[in-house]
């Protein structure tokens, strides 16, 4: 952080902060109407609170549909008060003072995590981020490289930034990580050749090959557990039938019908889901692949934002330098030539000329901040605007079927959604079950 942040007050995030940073991210046309009638916290989905000096976080509590949060370039110590963000898919703590990753249990949907430029010196407490697709924790205080063998249990992530660590000096750093998450696309923004993945490969196979061994005795542990699971809940289901009354015995009895209708529906939505699961994996890839372009995009902004800065204050100090020499001698008629009278003005005295000095420090502090904050903004845009275009592109299989042919209505459903919500009503009568088996047979030709 620069000399100009050190020199400001910690904050901690309270309600004037919050208020203030989601009128500002309003568009210009409705800022005015939302300062004065209000804005539900819970109607906000993004929140900016970078550059605010914030040192402890707190009161996000309202913020429960927030799916994106920066808290970037501040000077927090600790991952806390973030329990109740439970929709959160995008986190920026980058720039920081956090020296442990903890507080994240609850971020189940988290994809996008930077932890960049922090004091970590271990990769821990983030089991439940099923979902991580990119992580960025370079610049920290890693030392073993053993840690990244954590990551593994992350089978999404694609995008990792290690940059700026101590075991990056490691000679076999990068066949090491490459040869452990074998499903990593980019790696310090670089994309993964086949030529580094063959060799990683060939190079820790007898380190890799007892860990894939271990994993899937894990996984088929897990799924005998869960067929155990469901056996139990099907027992329990006919064990309640058999003690159910006359009604429910009747109602049982017609299984014959209901077993046919989920063996067509099992058919249908084989054919469907298809082509839908090809759609969204399409879909998916390309928004990791327009989010790796805005994170590396971001991380080299904020890194020469960072330079802007330290040379911003590199010549402050060398200009308040010069400038209280020429006051000094002035002072004593020493100048080798008549200085104009607003320069004179100016060396009236030492605190008019630092105070004039500061002043012209602070205001270009401020220009390089409004800068990246512009930029970075305009970055977010761009990548949410290309994503929902790309989204609305996306289109799931429907049909056209009689849901009610007794009351004349022809309502448009999903095939799943018209199945179950008509499977209950084929024992009723004769007619009803044959006006379903012609649907499908219909629908299975259009397949």
């Amino acid at each position: 952080m620069s000399q100009l942040y050190n020199s400001i007050e910690p904050n901690i995030i309270d309600d004037e902060m919050v208020q203030k940073a989601v009128e500002e991210q309003c568009p210009e046309d409705i800022e005015k109407l939302v300062k004065r009638e209000g804005i539900d916290f819970k109607d906000v989905t993004e929140l900016q609170l970078s550059f605010r000096n914030i040192l402890q976080i707190d009161n996000l509590w309202q913020f429960e549909n927030l799916t994106k949060l920066q808290l970037d370039n501040n000077i927090i110590e600790k991952i806390e008060a973030l329990e109740s963000l439970v929709h959160l898919v995008w986190l920026d703590l980058s720039f920081n003072n956090i020296e442990v990753i903890e507080g994240l249990d609850t971020l189940v949907k988290l994809q996008d995590l930077s932890l960049y430029n922090n004091r970590i010196s271990k990769i821990e407490h983030m089991d439940t981020l099923h979902e991580l697709q990119i992580f960025s924790i370079g610049k920290n205080n890693l030392t073993t490289l053993e840690d990244v063998i954590y990551l593994r249990r992350f089978k999404n992530l694609r995008t990792l930034n290690l940059g700026g660590n101590p075991f990056c000096d490691d000679e076999q750093y990068m066949l090491f990580v490459v040869a452990h998450l074998p499903d990593l696309v980019y790696l310090d923004f670089k994309l993964v050749s086949d030529t580094t993945r063959e060799v990683a490969v060939l190079t820790y196979q007898d380190h890799t090959k007892p860990l894939e061994q271990e994993e899937a005795q894990a996984l088929a542990q897990l799924e005998e557990n869960q067929a155990k699971q469901k056996e139990l809940e099907y027992h329990k289901t006919l064990d309640e039938i058999h003690h159910a009354s006359s009604y429910d015995i009747a109602e049982s009895k017609q299984a014959e019908y209901k077993e046919d209708i989920l063996q067509l529906s099992e058919a249908l939505m084989t054919l469907e889901m298809l082509i839908s699961d090809q759609l969204e994996e399409l879909l998916e890839e390309f928004k990791r692949n327009i989010a790796v372009i805005a994170s590396s995009f971001t991380e080299n902004v904020k890194g020469m934002m960072t330079q802007c800065r330290d040379l911003e204050n590199i010549y402050h100090e060398k200009l308040l330098e010069i400038s209280i020499t020429t006051l000094e001698k002035s002072v004593k008629n020493e100048l080798d030539k008549d200085l104009p009278d607003d320069v004179r003005m100016l060396l009236g005295d030492k605190t008019t000329i630092v105070n004039a000095v500061n002043a012209s420090h602070g205001s270009r502090l401020l220009k390089i901040d409004k800068r990246e904050s512009d930029i970075l903004s305009n970055t977010y845009r761009w990548q949410a605007s290309v994503t929902e275009k790309a989204r609305q592109k996306h289109s799931f299989l429907y049909c056209n079927v009689p849901v009610n042919q007794t009351h004349g209505q022809n309502q448009r459903f999903q095939l799943g959604d018209y199945i179950f919500y008509t499977w209950k009503g084929i024992t009723q009568n004769k007619q009803n079950s044959r006006l379903f088996s012609t649907a499908l047979q219909q629908r299975l030709h259009m397949l």
